[in-house]
């Protein structure tokens, strides 16, 4: 298909599109009750919806009041009755697809419901979305001339008991409408080898000789894939390999820590990034604006939101507050209820919002993987901006990184101890210590007051990993590649005890 006859298809879609998006953007409030109300009313029906009575349930109030807020273990029940072809428990078309994601790499599998619904009206569209808003963004763009690499954790589908599960990549490549395997490299066969090493390899010898015009993966694997192009191809940057490479749409781990690698091997000021906020669960925000850090969340792709101020997550008085209620720049735990049947799931992840109108967000970590065992609070977003401000300062760079709690013995005083593997390792690991202790002082108010002359903490012990280290720990453990990454921060010393004796 010709690219200016493509370009005018986009154009109509985007139009058309616009027009929807401005409808929740004038209206957030109202469309997502009457969302809700959609939700409600298509599963009164199921054994969920008798149970607690959706029918009578009018309003927002009667409906919180009712249903209970639940995490995985609450629904793991439900789940598998369904995996096992019991139908209209929870939504009442069939349930064929299920999006097998860990959460943490040592938890155990879960099996996210992906329904008819959920895949065209939330992860297709937000796909198209994205694309719509780039291209409103960027009316110059060449996006169309060429192919998206894409890198997902794609293993292969297996079928049980009529129902399917697999990762949520491969469940999308799977289903991928012809129009997007057309202008997608590499080839699904690829996409889906399931020995992660092997695959690596492949996708760069199928995807060197491609025009690439755009890259799509989480970045912490993708910048492994890149990599592995500039040394198969023995080039110095990726515009010797892919010249019309124009930008980059990354989502699953925080950029913050890989932005300056990639600037490196992609060396144009006019080179965009493209932030995406999805999940097994749903596609929840996408970046609107050129060169912003903040994400639109998006109202209508059949989930309703509420959120739980982290200030009282998981105490007696947790309570869930709609959209309508949050408040700039607060800590809030995220509360989905989808059109995939799931009612009132906390998926573990906390955002704030940088703006009321439009909703934007940033997404600020997840609700277990902070530090608060001496009630400093730490969070991953002061963790990784710390880290980027104290590498910048030291010329270092970072490849991954965990931190846990070195408990109080005795008389001994509590401490975070850091596991850090560098790509380019600071000259003067006390300095780059002690400056990390400031920045983290400086970005984190409860932290600074735990370490005001070692009153609870004492300063941070930073260990440097072997190379390699957190790659073999995730092979040891089979969750190679994908989405899956080691805990950045934990409570417990689980996660850092076994990398310890690994890195020995």
């Amino acid at each position: 298909m010709p690219i200016p006859l493509v370009n005018s298809i986009a154009s109509w879609f985007l139009k058309k599109r616009f027009h929807q998006i401005e409808l929740f953007l004038k209206y957030p409030n109202e469309v997502q009750l009457e969302l809700l109300h959609n939700l409600v009313g298509f599963a009164k029906d199921t054994e969920m919806g008798k149970k607690y009575d959706f029918a009578s349930i009018k309003n927002y109030e009667t409906f919180a009041e009712r249903i209970p807020i639940m995490n995985y273990d609450g629904w793991r029940e439900y789940i598998s009755r369904s995996r096992h072809g019991e139908p209209n428990i929870f939504w009442p078309t069939p349930i064929k697809w299920f999006a097998k994601s860990s959460g943490t790499t040592r938890s155990k599998s879960k099996f996210i419901p992906v329904s008819e619904e959920s895949l065209e009206d939330c992860h297709y569209a937000a796909s198209k979305d994205l694309l719509c808003m780039y291209l409103n963004n960027n009316e110059d763009s060449q996006l169309f001339t060429g192919k998206s690499l894409r890198l997902g954790g794609s293993k292969e589908l297996y079928k049980e008991n009529g129902t399917v599960f697999g990762d949520l990549s491969a469940i999308l490549i799977d289903n991928m409408p012809f129009w997007a395997e057309f202008s997608s490299t590499p080839s699904s066969k690829v996409s889906l080898m399931s020995d992660w090493e092997y695959k690596m390899q492949a996708i760069v010898d199928e995807t060197i000789n491609e025009n690439v015009t755009s890259l799509a993966g989480v970045p912490s694997w993708m910048l492994v894939l890149l990599n592995n192009v500039l040394e198969t191809t023995g080039k110095v940057h990726l515009f010797d390999v892919w010249p019309n490479l124009e930008v980059y749409f990354h989502g699953g781990v925080s950029f913050t820590p890989y932005i300056d690698q990639y600037k490196r091997i992609l060396p144009k000021k006019n080179f965009r990034y493209y932030e995406i906020y999805n999940a097994s669960e749903g596609f929840f925000a996408i970046q609107d604006q050129n060169n912003s850090s903040e994400l639109l969340l998006m109202l209508d792709y059949g989930i309703f939101y509420e959120f739980i101020p982290m200030n009282i997550y998981g105490t007696p008085d947790e309570k869930a507050i709609p959209l309508s209620d949050v408040k700039l720049h607060q800590n809030y735990a995220v509360i989905i209820t989808t059109n995939a049947g799931l009612w009132r799931y906390k998926i573990g992840d906390t955002i704030r919002f940088t703006s009321l109108n439009p909703y934007r967000i940033k997404i600020s970590g997840r609700t277990k993987h902070h530090i608060n065992v001496f009630g400093e609070e730490l969070i991953i977003e002061n963790a990784e901006e710390a880290l980027k401000k104290v590498c910048k300062r030291t010329k270092a760079e970072i490849v991954d990184f965990t931190a846990a709690p070195i408990f109080m013995d005795g008389k001994e005083k509590g401490a975070h101890e850091w596991l850090i593997e560098f790509k380019t390792p600071p000259k003067d690991i006390h300095y780059f210590s002690e400056l990390f202790d400031n920045a983290l002082k400086a970005l984190n108010s409860d932290y600074e007051a735990k370490r005001y002359n070692n009153i609870t903490l004492k300063k941070p012990k930073i260990n440097i990993a072997r190379h390699q280290l957190f790659r073999d720990w995730l092979k040891k453990n089979n969750k190679l590649g994908g989405q899956h990454k080691v805990p950045r921060l934990s409570n417990t010393r689980d996660y850092m005890d076994d990398l310890l004796k690994l890195n020995s």
